[in-house]
């Protein structure tokens, strides 16, 4: 599997496909960050929970039922922002050997199977929200209803759906322009190019520990 990194237009660039990128990616890292903050939470409310039990023999109340709501939250929030990055798992066995138009018509098949499969989870995920909602579905334990957490389901569903709407419009823009610069769509790279962006983002200079190992130690 290749990494991929965003091949994003700078502010003002990109027409309106750059328009539209940036502006649902503002949501995308929104939602993202919210996942983030509650994921710091929930490892946060496990520290209380194993300290409260084992030291006070005093379990937080509800800690399983909390848990359960809060998963969905963490899970799919960050769904959208992950597939603007390229960051979803990707089997390219096939596509890692194309080029040019007929790459981007592989990839512009694949956004279209994906929005047909995500028009389909959110409208049975938005339905289950409803009968949630209707019935008063709640957690076992204490009894905290079901229908929030539900209804985030088919709202980060629909996020993602426009999410691939967007790098829809970028990979037909790429069909019928190959040799234009991809706007709104993963830049696809191999697994030493990945390394290298890798190494860059810690801070690393690799030419300097190339030279130091060449040199010998010092």
């Amino acid at each position: 599997m290749k990494g991929a990194t965003v091949m994003g237009p700078a502010a003002g660039e990109g027409g309106a496909l750059g328009a539209v990128d940036r502006a649902v990616h503002v949501v995308e890292r929104g939602t993202a960050l919210i996942s983030g903050f509650g994921i710091f939470a929930m490892m946060m409310l496990g520290v209380a929970q194993i300290v409260l039990r084992k030291v006070l023999n005093l379990p937080i109340l509800g800690y399983i039922d909390i848990v359960e709501i809060m998963m969905t939250f963490l899970v799919f929030l960050g769904l959208a922002y992950t597939e603007r990055l390229g960051n979803h798992i990707r089997m390219e066995i096939l596509v890692s050997s194309l080029k040019g138009r007929l790459l981007w018509l592989f990839e512009l098949a694949s956004v279209i199977v994906g929005l047909f499969v995500c028009a389909t989870l959110i409208k049975y995920s938005w339905d289950h929200a409803i009968r949630a909602y209707t019935s008063g579905d709640s957690t076992i334990d204490i009894q905290l209803l079901w229908w929030p957490s539900k209804m985030v389901v088919p709202a980060a569903l629909l996020l993602l759906f426009i999410r691939l709407l967007v790098s829809l419009w970028g990979y037909l823009r790429l069909v019928i322009t190959p040799s234009a610069t991809p706007i709104g769509v993963p830049d696809l790279i191999d697994v030493d190019e990945q390394a290298r962006r890798d190494v860059a983002a810690a801070g690393v200079d690799i030419n300097s520990d190339q030279e130091g190992t060449a040199d010998g130690p010092r």
